[in-house]
């Protein structure tokens, strides 16, 4: 496939790390020194100038182009260089991607002339509200309109030792659920039924939401539903955050510094409550009883600020902390800290974007463990060697099916049910491997 992207930030940069393997890919950016790196490593052609130039398009290749995708972070190099694509790139489907919600409504009314158009900051949002559900995962997402569940679990020291330290199969697993994968330290293992869940561990789990809790249940017992979830930051990421929470019935508190943006967010939010507030004073914490909340978010601009506010929110009393994180690098520094989830806008979003590369009967995509791992959401094809094989019979080529749809409703299959054409099968498998795991599906 023939790829343009305008864009070598982090967003465009993690779509080229994913793609550069299967595809031909061309990248526009005005910074030469995000465009060096990306020529070194893969191998790519860059063009060092303006997204919103036609020449510049024209010169990427866009003619033959598959795939037209504008990632920057400014709304309007990317609306401009999607408006040429449209008519530089006759074939390829456009996406955008924009910080404004606004322009995302314009599309879904049919008035905005891409294919798909997606914001960070809701994608941020949705990523935030799935871990908010699920507090005992370091990641989860969710597939087939939210029937099926995969969520990413540390094996805590004293967990359930009716799943820790015995084979799988004897294993007290949740029913409608299956290990796809366990990660001991750099290594992966696709479990069989011998295999052994130890203390320190990390597995990917995939099942029905029941299930997922379940497994929640299992690793840490008695936590409780979130229901009180306090927003540090009333920018445009932490109020879409704050307006996703609230829309799902969880009571949201907003800490926002500046006054003019407080009582912009306060008037957004008529259903949340709007603190004008820095969110790092003791006695405001302690005042206005932020340890008690059940979660806190921390969606502010600059890591630092994050990572100083998540630490005292702790040392007050909350529990569960969630961070957006802008640097990549900071993803590590909040994890040796003490802050439970990470979230980082650019790779959501990138993993938004990415499926359009893959296959066209595949629906879905997530990443996990730093993009070394996909999880696919794609039909099988009637001639496929898998289809009319029982799931026992079926080779295991570094990938394991854990669920399927089929007439809309997600099954988690037994070692005897037999694999039919049409089926929407959601594989776990190494990102090395994904090519060859859509061909034979």
């Amino acid at each position: 496939m023939k790829i343009v992207v305008v864009g070598a930030g982090q967003v465009g940069s993690t779509i080229v790390e994913a793609l550069h393997g299967e595809h031909d890919l061309s990248v526009i950016d005005t910074v030469r020194d995000r465009l060096e790196p990306l020529a070194y490593r893969y191998d790519i052609r860059t063009i060092e100038a303006n997204g919103a130039s036609r020449r510049a398009i024209q010169q990427a290749g866009a003619r033959e182009a598959d795939l037209f995708i504008a990632c920057t972070s400014r709304d309007e190099v990317n609306l401009v260089a999607c408006s040429f694509a449209r008519v530089e790139a006759p074939r390829a489907t456009i996406v955008i991607r924009t910080s404004n919600v606004e322009y995302i409504d314009l599309w879904r009314e049919g008035r905005l002339d891409v294919d798909f158009a997606l914001s960070s900051e809701l994608e941020t949002a949705h990523a935030v509200a799935r871990s908010i559900g699920m507090p005992a995962a370091r990641q989860t997402d969710s597939f087939a309109d939210g029937q099926v569940q995969i969520v990413e679990l540390e094996i805590p020291a004293g967990a359930d030792v009716t799943v820790v330290g015995r084979p799988l199969r004897e294993a007290g697993i949740p029913d409608d659920s299956r290990v796809l994968a366990i990660i001991r330290e750099s290594s992966m293992t696709l479990p069989g039924g011998d295999d052994v869940i130890s203390e320190g561990d990390r597995i990917v789990v995939i099942g029905s939401p029941r299930a997922a809790r379940a497994w929640g249940s299992l690793l840490a017992p008695g936590e409780r539903a979130v229901e009180d979830v306090v927003v540090f930051g009333g920018g445009q990421v932490g109020t879409a955050i704050a307006r996703t929470l609230s829309e799902q019935g969880i009571g949201v508190r907003v800490i926002e510094p500046v006054l003019e943006r407080a009582r912009e967010v306060a008037e957004q939010l008529p259903g949340c409550r709007i603190y004008n507030a820095t969110g790092i004073d003791p006695d405001f914490l302690e005042r206005e009883r932020i340890g008690l909340a059940h979660a806190a978010v921390f969606a502010m601009r600059e890591d630092a600020k994050n990572h100083y506010a998540a630490t005292l929110a702790r040392v007050h009393g909350v529990r569960f902390t969630i961070a957006v994180v802008h640097d990549t690098i900071s993803t590590e520094v909040y994890e040796l800290s003490g802050v439970d989830v990470t979230i980082n806008p650019r790779a959501v979003t990138a993993d938004e974007i990415v499926r359009f590369a893959h296959d066209p009967r595949t629906q879905q995509v997530a990443m996990l463990e730093g993009n070394r791992f996909e999880v696919l959401d794609i039909t099988t094809k009637p001639e496929s060697e898998y289809v009319g094989l029982r799931f026992r019979e079926m080779p295991i080529r570094g990938a394991l099916i854990g669920a399927i749809v089929r007439d809309g409703k997600a099954l988690f299959p037994h070692s005897e049910e037999i694999l039919q054409a049409g089926d929407r099968v959601i594989v776990f498998t190494e990102r090395a491997l994904v090519a060859d795991v859509e061909k034979v599906l």
